[in-house]
């Protein structure tokens, strides 16, 4: 096996190596961090890299390995990165903003301390979208370590917020890396750059110690190679912590049975506006699932109608004015690196409160609504994105004309419910393009297994760009 072949092998496959002891985490750690000072950098997909704590944690790793015993689990050994509004000790949580460069915190988000006590190896904190997008962004440079590139075609983006980890993963980088959702920070970057990523229903994992954008709408989850991949990591940040109030007390079932027939809700017009290749990609993973005898029916449904595009945009300038007032009002937001960016925090400030009041109310009939929608089908489906990824050096209204994504991504984050965007195939520019499906609350798992199940009969998640440092 070459170092390349070991760097995209998939979270299962080496935790398979480790315990047979044909590599050591120290050796892996030591190639991710050799690609993370090369690829990864070119790719303007990192912050920070941990070198020295990296290796020491990959040997405490190797010695609980060489022991064996309970302290050993699936992600024991694994180098992996995080987004950097995840505090961690050791380096900056830079929030992805100048104004926050140089910010430190001497405690470990709790979703970095349950990889760590998990044994993985946290490698690196991987950039971001500045704030999460939370002052309004419309080009890929706005960070201030400049645009993501996306390793399958630099002269595109890798999607945002998540933009670090949709680049690291894809370009063996990492092992896996844990993104952040709010309105699609998850699902974009993961259809963008061909990844399998799952935003997790609100309140499945702990936001303690992760950046705040929006209370009442931010998500924590995996992005990988494979849906066996996100669905180990995710049965190991899940869970209750106190910490962290919103977080929900029921336990996530880490097995991944067999997977059965569901009734698969597919929404008119939903391809309308997509490009063709998307559109024949979306068609033809769905002949995948039927194939393999995972659809029992196919039932046309529309989306229940609520304007979501104006819910998430008062939620947003809400929460995210209230989040960053201080850098609004002393006018540090005037260091962003987006034009859009620095103006956007002040018009936030004059959005009405009833906006506001209005959009948190219409949550609850819009949770009512899918769950009749949920009576009729298991899942839902749809291209993930429209689009395969934005050009970098292009607003990103002028990029498709004439294409349009629906606002199924927008709904789900407000009623809170978890999907899996998984590679359906490319597009033109030889890019990714996504399929991704949705459940009801705290069915995770069920995604999980349908995209294990879609593949094992597909070869897209095994991919690998071509690259050079």
């Amino acid at each position: 096996m070459t170092d390349t072949d070991l760097a995209f092998s998939s979270v299962e496959e080496l935790s398979a190596m480790l315990r047979a002891k044909t590599v050591s985490s120290v050796e892996l750690t030591k190639l991710y961090l050799k690609r993370l000072h090369t690829i990864g950098r070119s790719l303007n997909a990192v912050v920070t890299i941990f070198d020295d704590l990296a290796l020491a944690e990959a040997a405490k790793a190797d010695a609980a390995l060489a022991s064996g015993g309970a302290s050993v689990g699936p992600l024991t050994g694994i180098p992996c990165g995080v987004k950097d509004l995840l505090a961690a000790k050791g380096g900056p949580t830079t929030w992805g903003a100048a104004p926050y460069e140089h910010q430190t915190f001497d405690y470990d988000a709790t979703v970095v301390k349950r990889l760590r006590d998990a044994g993985a190896v946290l490698v690196a904190k991987l950039a971001m979208i500045e704030l999460a997008g939370g002052m309004g962004y419309d080009h890929a440079n706005a960070s201030f370590t400049g645009p993501c590139r996306n390793p399958w075609n630099r002269a595109y983006w890798t999607g945002g917020s998540s933009s670090g980890p949709g680049a690291a993963v894809a370009s063996g980088c990492v092992a896996f890396a844990i993104g952040s959702e709010t309105d699609g920070s998850i699902t974009n970057p993961s259809s963008y750059c061909g990844l399998s990523g799952i935003r997790p229903t609100y309140g499945r994992v702990s936001r303690h110690g992760a950046m705040a954008l929006c209370w009442t709408l931010d998500k924590l989850g995996p992005m990988c190679r494979s849906a066996k991949d996100a669905h180990i990591v995710l049965a190991a940040i899940a869970g209750h912590d106190a910490d962290d109030p919103t977080s929900s007390d029921l336990t996530y079932d880490a097995s991944l049975p067999e997977a059965s027939p569901v009734r698969v809700g597919i929404i008119r017009h939903a391809t309308d506006k997509v490009q063709p290749e998307v559109r024949k990609n979306f068609e033809a993973a769905l002949g995948e699932l039927h194939g393999a005898g995972l659809v029992s029916e196919l039932v046309a449904i529309d989306l229940p109608k609520y304007p979501y595009d104006e819910c998430i945009g008062a939620i947003i300038s809400g929460e995210g004015g209230a989040a960053f007032r201080d850098i609004i009002q002393d006018g540090r937001v005037q260091t962003l690196s987006d034009p859009g960016g620095r103006r956007g925090g002040y018009s936030y400030f004059t959005v009405p409160a009833v906006d506001y009041v209005d959009a948190m109310r219409l949550r609850a009939p819009m949770k009512a609504a899918f769950a009749k929608v949920f009576e009729k089908v298991d899942v839902i489906a749809a291209p993930t994105f429209a689009t395969v990824a934005l050009p970098i050096d292009l607003p990103f209204d002028k990029a498709y004309p004439g294409t349009n994504d629906t606002p199924l991504i927008s709904a789900c984050n407000l009623i809170g419910i978890p999907a899996i965007s998984v590679p359906s195939g490319f597009g033109i520019h030889g890019l990714p393009t996504g399929f991704m499906l949705v459940a009801a609350a705290f069915e995770e798992q069920r995604l999980a297994t349908l995209g294990a199940a879609y593949q094992a009969r597909t070869h897209w998640h095994t991919r690998r760009p071509a690259l050079t440092s």
